[in-house]
């Protein structure tokens, strides 16, 4: 009896997490999105850096599915709504390194914070809607445990001048 009250525990432990990386992905499948897997690091440094139970992604870029990027100024170039966008693209790119490195997103205890790096003018004061698009994103999939810790901030440039570049930490089971 007691074997298989273990067994029917390990069962339904594995069914639960099934279950949550469905709902991530079945979230995602809702909203139109699809997890390409991530793009090669262009200078000496991982995606995705796991170390105990927090994951540490490096900065994503936002980059389309057809690969181009969203470039330019924010407050020159593009308005806060693209820059939402370019957010959202960034916050796709961080899901998809973040499933290569823990396998499935059903894992996610928590999102814990979100450093949002925006291309802007000296004037341009928006930085907290346009990290939004990512914010906005991550609560979309996984609900209470995408809510975080977060900064949005005006850089002067960004490489290859991208309009936003988001860092991410995730904590999993």
């Amino acid at each position: 009896m007691k074997k298989s009250i273990t067994s029917l525990g390990i069962c339904l432990f594995l069914l639960v997490g099934q279950l949550r990386a469905q709902s991530a992905e079945a979230k995602l499948k809702s909203l139109g999105i699809e997890l390409a897997p991530p793009a090669k690091s262009l200078a000496n440094y991982i995606k995705a850096v796991r170390t105990g139970n927090l994951v540490f992604l490096s900065g994503h870029v936002s980059n389309r599915p057809d690969g181009t990027g969203i470039t330019g100024k924010l407050g020159k170039d593009l308005a806060t709504e693209q820059g939402y966008e370019a957010a959202k693209l960034c916050a796709i790119a961080l899901l998809s390194s973040l499933k290569a490195e823990i396998g499935d997103l059903g894992k996610v205890k928590r999102v814990v914070k979100v450093l949002g790096m925006v291309n802007s003018t000296p004037e341009f004061t928006d930085q907290p809607k346009v990290v939004n698009g990512c914010s906005d994103l991550l609560v979309a999939v996984f609900g209470e445990k995408g809510k975080h810790a977060r900064s949005a901030v005006g850089l002067a440039a960004l490489p290859s001048n991208y309009a936003v570049e988001i860092e991410m930490v995730v904590e999993i089971e």
